[in-house]
């Protein structure tokens, strides 16, 4: 008898195709289930090489043993003229069929189901990965980062000031279009950190680096710096500045204009200047920006007061104005420390003040945008408004991704997209502009990339569990989603709402029932548009339309905020839903009457 047909008679040719098509079979359900519970690609690697591992294995015990109608023997034992084998190799000629069977359906699903959806999100990812990438290459070595300086002085409370500096040259750079500035969240984010040059270059994309330290004695500073060519880790220029405190604006004159030298930027024309001031006023400022966003109302406080005094000494300095509006506004709505009301009415009059002084101040203008929207409920102004803010400075990132926030509310998800992509490649370490990324993804239905893009963000340092998890209840995945909603401190409105959500589609009807009444009863009067939310995702349209009523009385800039989520997805096919959109001034008539086009500074490959 021939080899072959005596691997044919003992079943190991059965066997071994079996194997393979389970294992293939086995390895496709594995790419698919890995992704979704987090768990790392080299896992996938793990079970193909104990797979590999097992064939020859199997192979040799197909060969030694046989399955019966008695159970598994020797080959050596079985009796071929007692008619076993035949019903032995039915039986596995069965199992053998059923296992190609299901490989072929799972191939024919992938194929022509699953292939052509996943092969477009590839390309919708390629491409705006792609437009990330032309943006770099646009800029050719024109990258640098200003990391933050580091704190000389003896008194280890002064390093406010150093990184006030690097903030400030940080900021003057910014204002050369051709260069591309890696933003201060990302610079910082390496701040007190052991990493190399290289390293840093790496991680942010960029050819340069600048560095220094900063020495601060009564009037008295020194201030050092260099200029290192991250491609081959070597100094390009360095400097040191004895000078007294009034001096520090010519030093930043000085230290910007040489590095424009040093880069050959033979396009900028005249190196950026700043605007000199009192240094007195100037060290208020930086010690106020430092506090802008404590976490704690003391240092809200600390920071309105510290400004106050600035403005005494330099009462047209706009930075100082708009950085007031911000804290005015934060006290009202983020701190008890005074009324919504006062608070939005003190940073709307700085806002104006500052706009006084310089009409096409960019970070004023951006305020003034969010204000249009949020107390005229005029997006066409808005719009206008941000491109005005864009075209004045393209290059600051909580700019563009302001004006991204916009157009998600506008009903523009893509765009806001295409606006999320761009400020992630001006700040790469950015952690809101990727949750405001992923927002607009979760506005657009694509569930992955949304939760992918929070992921990062949270990765960044942004407590983000919440968003992510209420991406993952609108994937179906509600038993997920659940788990982080009672890990929630408290019960507020926001906890109170995901898990009543989370509840109905896991039919917890009796848990949902008391969830939702203790929402209503809490927070009914104050946040009505959340009751709406619960309602359209329970399907209960009558009351979900009367609540979105209540809401629009109440404030009608909370339902534009919201009106977009897929959690209102249930309302969309009822007339009602058209009226209510009108009367927000969002239906899709009003919406594509609204021109906001913003021009970024792409290079012409990036618009193909």
């Amino acid at each position: 008898m021939s080899l072959f047909a005596e691997l044919k008679r003992r079943n190991v040719l059965r066997v071994g195709v079996a194997y393979l098509a389970a294992s293939w079979l086995l390895i496709q359900i594995l790419e698919t289930l890995f992704p979704i519970y987090d768990v790392d690609e080299t896992s996938i690697q793990v079970v193909v090489s104990i797979l590999g591992i097992g064939f020859i294995p199997v192979l040799i015990f197909a060969w030694v043993f046989e399955w019966t109608p008695q159970g598994l023997k020797k080959d050596s034992e079985v009796d071929r003229d007692a008619g076993t084998t035949p019903g032995g190799s039915k039986a596995f000629d069965r199992v053998v069929i059923i296992v190609l069977a299901l490989a072929l359906g799972y191939f024919a699903i992938d194929k022509f189901v699953l292939d052509p959806t996943r092969d477009a999100e590839i390309i919708e990812t390629v491409r705006e990965r792609a437009r990330t990438e032309a943006l770099y290459e646009s800029y050719g070595d024109k990258s640098i980062v200003v990391l933050p300086f580091v704190n000389m002085s003896a008194d280890p409370d002064q390093e406010y000031f150093s990184d006030g500096l690097s903030e400030e040259l940080l900021n003057l750079l910014s204002r050369i279009q051709e260069l591309r500035v890696i933003s201060r969240t990302s610079a910082f984010s390496f701040k007190g950190k052991d990493v190399d040059i290289p390293t840093v270059a790496e991680k942010l994309k960029v050819d340069h680096v600048l560095e220094g330290s900063v020495r601060k004695s009564g009037n008295r500073i020194r201030i050092t710096v260099q200029l290192i060519d991250a491609r081959t880790d070597t100094h390009l220029w360095s400097e040191t500045y004895d000078r007294t405190l009034d001096d520090v604006f010519v030093i930043q004159d000085e230290i910007a204009a040489e590095i424009v030298a040093q880069l050959r930027i033979t396009l900028l024309g005249k190196s950026p200047e700043t605007r000199k001031i009192d240094p007195e006023a100037y060290v208020l400022y930086l010690q106020a920006r430092h506090l802008t966003w404590s976490p704690d109302s003391d240092g809200m406080i600390q920071a309105e007061t510290l400004l106050k005094q600035a403005l005494a000494l330099e009462p047209d300095y706009v930075p100082v104005m708009n950085e007031l509006s911000v804290v005015y506004y934060r006290q009202g709505y983020a701190f008890d420390i005074r009324s919504r009301e006062e608070g939005k009415r003190l940073s709307e009059e700085m806002n104006r003040k500052a706009l006084g002084v310089d009409p096409g101040d960019a970070v004023a203008t951006a305020i003034l945008a969010w204000r249009h929207m949020e107390d005229q409920l005029d997006p066409a102004g808005a719009a206008r408004l941000f491109e005005e803010a864009i075209a004045s400075d393209p290059t600051d990132e909580d700019i563009v991704r302001s004006a991204g926030s916009f157009a998600r509310m506008i009903g523009r998800p893509d765009q806001a997209i295409v606006l999320g992509e761009y400020a992630i490649a001006r700040n790469p370490r950015c952690a809101v502009c990727f949750h405001s990324l992923s927002m607009a993804y979760r506005d657009s239905g694509r569930f992955e990339e949304a939760e992918a893009n929070g992921k990062i963000a949270r990765a960044l340092g942004m407590r983000l569990d919440y968003s992510i998890a209420k991406t993952k209840l609108q994937q179906g995945r509600a038993d997920e989603a659940l788990l982080v909603f009672e890990q929630m401190d408290g019960r507020n409105h926001q906890k109170l709402h995901a898990m009543a959500m989370a509840l109905y589609s896991l039919g917890r009807q009796a848990e949902f029932e008391a969830t939702f009444a203790e929402l209503r009863k809490r927070w009914g009067d104050e946040q009505p548009i959340f009751i709406a939310l619960v309602y359209s995702w329970a399907g209960d349209t009558d009351s979900a339309f009367a609540w979105l009523d209540r809401a629009i009385e109440k404030e009608a800039f909370a339902v534009i905020r919201v009106y977009a989520s897929q959690f209102f997805r249930n309302l969309h096919a009822d007339p009602r839903w058209d009226a209510m959109l009108e009367r927000i001034g969002r239906s899709p008539e009003q919406l594509a009457a609204i021109e906001f086009n913003v021009m970024l500074p792409l290079s012409s490959a990036d618009s193909n």
